[in-house]
């Protein structure tokens, strides 16, 4: 595998050393790959600290197996979001090294091959109705490196369940915070924490819950300071932004 130099300066004396061809040298200062229905972007790790993130819902199988392919030929992990089982089916098939998360509805390199990170983040789901956000999240801040802690079923209406993994919780540098319903877990967790708290409400819920937006204004109007709200069904969003926290610790 090719070294990745993180500067212009660094690729033109790395050239200049014979330590890379100028073949690679384009390659690295190439900005994305250009497949004609998509760009992907080779950038997004020296940016972001992170490879581009495929979202499968609404592309087809050909259209992803070509995407996981440059991902692949530049040596980027692949994590894609919001595919369904058959989709599913095709990618890991072709790309057996590839695993099928079926809860999180995640395609993704093999989480046990990541090297993990000491500091943590917890999982915070209020009932089994939120899991497939959930593990949305928690599959895709492991994909990017982070270790997390699963604390599943603990929302209010039985608070002794959040009550006795509390301690676990307040360990961890960063929470995400998933419920439907009224919403009202992540006041309470971040009401008893001393750490960023990203809410993420979710589109279980009676009529009246109108798919989430209920749950969403609720936790937008939370008393508790240290909270974040992410967009309804977002546990992308909430494992990425969790991954970010951790990730900013250790380099310090």
């Amino acid at each position: 595998m090719t070294e990745q130099y993180d500067t212009l300066e660094h690729v033109l004396r790395a050239v200049h050393a014979n330590t890379l061809s100028v073949d690679e040298a384009k390659a690295q200062l190439n900005h994305y790959d250009e497949l004609g229905f998509a760009k992907i972007d080779l950038h997004r790790t020296q940016r972001q600290g992170f490879p581009e993130v495929i979202f499968g819902e609404g592309k087809t199988k050909e259209q992803l197996d070509e995407i996981v392919h440059a991902l692949i030929k530049h040596d980027e992990i692949v994590l894609i979001t919001r595919i369904n089982q058959e989709k599913a089916d095709s990618i890991t098939a072709k790309y057996c090294h590839l695993e099928y998360h079926e809860t999180a509805h995640i395609v993704s390199t093999p989480i046990k091959h990541i090297p993990k990170t000491k500091h943590y983040a917890s999982i915070i789901c209020a009932g089994t109705s939120d899991l497939p956000v959930a593990e949305e999240a928690a599959v895709t801040a492991e994909v990017m490196g982070i270790q997390v802690q699963r604390f599943y079923d603990v929302g209010v209406s039985g608070i002794h369940r959040l009550f006795a993994h509390i301690e676990a919780i307040r360990q961890s540098n960063v929470s995400v915070v998933v419920a439907g319903m009224e919403g009202a877990l992540s006041s309470v967790v971040a009401g008893l924490v001393d750490h960023p708290v990203y809410a993420v409400p979710t589109s279980i819920g009676y009529g009246a819950n109108l798919q989430g937006v209920t749950t969403l204004l609720s936790m937008v109007n939370s008393c508790a300071p240290g909270t974040s709200v992410l967009n309804i069904d977002n546990g992308f969003g909430g494992g990425y932004n969790a991954a970010m926290i951790i990730k900013m610790i250790e380099a310090h």
